[in-house]
């Protein structure tokens, strides 16, 4: 048992890359709880179960994330949680039956690296303009000054080992928040325990969530969660020996756990990897970290959940989403040798950061234009050209 643990590290690095991804996934599971009236300490136990489960099974910086377009729906239209619950089980089966099927690797095989990169640089520029509009201006100018300041810390700190930069960015938040925006006695009133509540999704919530909530998540998934995790793990990771096959039944597995547990619908996603790489995590000891965190807030401050959102101040939390959306847009310079290849992925990465249903549209454009070139019509691409 502690052989299977042996290459998993829990160092300053993999803390320091344990918070990289948390721009991401703490708004989008604050938004789900506070509009749904989702069972906090069930969402935040659960989320970390998982994180914890992928990162030791990958044994690599292989996080989970809320679904973002389900999260979206969620928040915009306050979906009740049995339909959310529901709509979880149903992308679980709708991705366990595109893996027992081989479709998922026959989609793998078909949708070329350009376009997988333009997948990815459309989600970074997503990211990137969220943590710009949205997150670095929520506390005004005092915001201002704090996001600079996280800023420096970031890029005078990225990239170094000894010193990670996202331990000081997280400080910075909190000395912020707790100076700020709580004090002391409403912190000490939302402590007690908190566990999960089970439920039990029946076939109407499962049908209604998959017509509301799983069809229109489901093209993103298959770019992003599955075609570009892969790509970007086997890019840094190759020794992992990662899977289309292996990173869909995770995925299936974990929403086919959830929804019994209330937990939301979660997903993988290469910027969930671009997160905590970026930010000093290598091995998957920086998912386990963060796991535990929200194992900890849910099990003993779930109760107060929305007084202790402030704890991470949205500015702090746009600079490390900023830094996650900028690692996505870099991964695109390996396909710039190639000038009709660049161009695909620039143009999949407008369509699928500018339009509403951008990512499955540009999955589809790019891939027909990809085939519809000279290299195109010599059938489907080589091992090199992966």
């Amino acid at each position: 048992m502690l052989n299977y643990f042996k290459d998993i590290k829990f160092d300053r690095n993999e803390w320091s890359g344990a918070f990289g991804d948390i721009g991401t996934d703490f708004p989008l599971i604050v938004g789900m709880i506070l509009a749904s009236g989702l069972d906090s300490a069930s969402v935040l136990v659960m989320f970390g179960l998982m994180q914890i489960f992928t990162g030791s099974f990958y044994k690599m910086p292989m996080p989970i994330q809320p679904l973002k377009t389900m999260a979206t729906i969620v928040i915009t239209q306050k979906i009740s949680p049995n339909i959310l619950y529901g709509g979880g089980l149903a992308i679980g089966i709708s991705v366990f039956m595109l893996s027992i099927t081989k479709l998922i690797d026959w989609i793998g095989r078909v949708v070329p690296k350009a376009v997988i990169r333009g997948v990815q640089l459309g989600l970074g520029l997503k990211l990137g303009l969220l943590a710009m509009q949205d997150y670095v201006s929520a506390d005004g100018i005092t915001g201002y000054y704090l996001s600079a300041a996280a800023f420096l810390l970031a890029i005078f700190l990225i990239g170094n080992r000894k010193y990670p930069p996202a331990i000081f960015i997280i400080v910075l938040g909190m000395v912020y928040a707790f100076i700020f925006k709580i004090d002391g006695y409403s912190f000490i009133n939302v402590v007690g325990i908190h566990l999960p509540q089970i439920h039990t999704p029946t076939w109407a919530d499962i049908l209604t969530g998959f017509l509301i909530l799983a069809i229109p998540q489901i093209p993103l998934s298959i770019g992003n969660s599955i075609l570009a995790t892969n790509q970007i793990a086997n890019d840094w990771y190759p020794e992992k020996a990662v899977t289309i096959h292996k990173i869909s039944y995770t995925y299936s597995l974990i929403n086919l756990i959830n929804p019994f547990f209330s937990g939301i619908p979660t997903c993988h996603g290469s910027g969930g990897i671009v997160g905590h790489h970026t930010f000093g995590g290598r091995t998957g000891g920086s998912v386990i970290i963060y796991g535990f965190l929200y194992i900890f807030l849910g099990l003993f401050l779930s109760q107060g959940f929305d007084t202790l959102v402030y704890i991470f101040p949205l500015p702090v939390l746009g600079i490390l989403l900023l830094f996650e959306s900028m690692g996505l847009i870099f991964l695109v310079r390996d396909v710039t040798k190639s000038k009709s290849n660049f161009m695909i992925a620039i143009l999949v990465g407008l369509i699928s950061g500018g339009i509403r249903y951008g990512f499955v549209i540009g999955l589809i454009i790019g891939t027909l234009i990809y085939y519809a070139t000279e290299k195109g019509f010599t059938g489907l691409k080589n091992e090199n050209d992966y």
